[in-house]
């Protein structure tokens, strides 16, 4: 019986625009916390090669963990792209003119607007990015690394990539802030900027180990 209850409150919240929107939020939450993970464990390149190799010895050391992460983080992917192409679709047939949605945009952005969009070319780039590293021969990360980065246009593929990333996570902070309800007319303007600047911080922090790799030889070599 209390299965029950709990499986039509759950249909009933998913089948809300609230209750869908809060998902995203949740998902988007986690792929978050993700990101400066991975932002982290990436910035161990700046201090050097042997401090690289060595972030990603420990993390390989985890063993069997690995796919259990993995797997639970492609399914949280799967679950923010579902529910967000849901609500993306549902704004449309809410506004069937294109015209209108432009006029009567309010305060989109340009971030606001692209969300779809940004969000495929990350996905694309997810599935290449990947693809890099489990079908590569090279003994340690900081050879995969420059042997990725080092050719021009896979590098310029990737920065274009993670501009897309700083642009989708400029709005997807503030929107999920919004949704969590940390909204407040007294901060609002405050977390806008706060989630403008994290995103900057991401984008620059990802963008730099290309373009280091680039146009400084001696990195990571």
């Amino acid at each position: 019986m209390r299965n029950g209850v709990i499986m039509h409150w759950l249909a009933a919240t998913l089948k809300s625009s609230i209750g869908r929107k809060s998902v995203m939020a949740g998902s988007g939450l986690l792929l978050a916390i993700f990101l400066f993970a991975h932002l982290a464990g990436n910035a161990m390149a700046f201090f050097g090669r042997a401090t690289f190799d060595a972030y990603a010895a420990r993390l390989h050391a985890t063993g069997p963990l690995i796919p259990v992460f993995e797997t639970a983080l492609a399914l949280v992917v799967l679950i923010h792209i579902y529910f967000g192409l849901g609500l993306f679709f549902e704004n449309l047939a809410a506004r069937p003119s294109r015209y209108e949605v432009v006029a009567n945009s309010g305060g989109q952005t340009f971030a606001s607007m692209t969300m779809p969009y940004t969000g495929l070319l990350i996905l694309v780039f997810i599935f290449h990015h990947l693809a890099g590293f489990y079908l590569a021969d090279s003994s340690t990360v900081s050879d995969l690394v420059r042997q990725n980065l080092s050719r021009p246009v896979t590098a310029a593929y990737y920065i274009f990539s993670l501009l897309a990333l700083t642009l989708h996570t400029s709005h997807g902070f503030w929107s999920m802030t919004q949704t969590l309800g940390l909204s407040h007319p007294k901060y609002d303007l405050l977390i806008e900027r706060l989630a403008l600047a994290a995103s900057i911080v991401i984008g620059t922090v990802f963008i730099l180990i290309p373009v280091l790799v680039l146009f400084r030889p001696g990195f990571l070599s």
